[in-house]
């Protein structure tokens, strides 16, 4: 199984941004970033918004992963 979070985690990593940066871009406060990271999965609005924020289509991501797993 994905762990988006974690996924959402490494992508911010490597773009050398904040979780700070993050939530003024999704409009939410730094410790709820902190709670998506721990999460294994989470709301498709949300993800959305972070897709957009980081320029990064994690719905594709996701698809791909699965299909590794089948």
């Amino acid at each position: 199984m994905v762990h988006i979070g974690q996924l959402i985690h490494q992508e911010l990593l490597r773009q050398e941004r904040t979780p700070a940066w993050l939530a003024r871009k999704i409009n939410c406060q730094r410790p709820n970033i902190y709670y998506i990271f721990s999460q294994p999965s989470i709301n498709t609005e949300l993800l959305e918004r972070i897709s957009r924020a980081l320029g990064v289509d994690f719905f594709m991501v996701l698809s791909e992963c699965i299909k590794k797993e089948m």
